[in-house]
């Protein structure tokens, strides 16, 4: 189950009429990135690494079934 709450003073608040149980553990993490964090967007995140496998088989996006179950020797 997922919902959209609103942070308020610290305090996140609920739709009404939702309610967890006390204990209960949920994940937060903000719709849009928030100004001034260091919060990026996982393509952001990921860039980095962006061509740095230079050695792979040229038809790999093609035959990638092929590569991911071909038996090794």
């Amino acid at each position: 189950m997922s919902m959209t709450a609103t942070v308020q003073n610290d305090t996140i608040r609920l739709p009404k009429g939702t309610h967890f149980p006390d204990g209960t553990q949920v994940i937060i993490e903000p719709l849009k990135p928030i100004a001034g964090s260091k919060v990026h967007a996982l393509g952001q995140q990921l860039a980095r690494f962006a061509g740095i496998a230079d050695d792979l088989p040229s038809d790999l996006a093609r035959n990638l079934d092929h590569y991911l179950h071909e038996q090794l020797p």
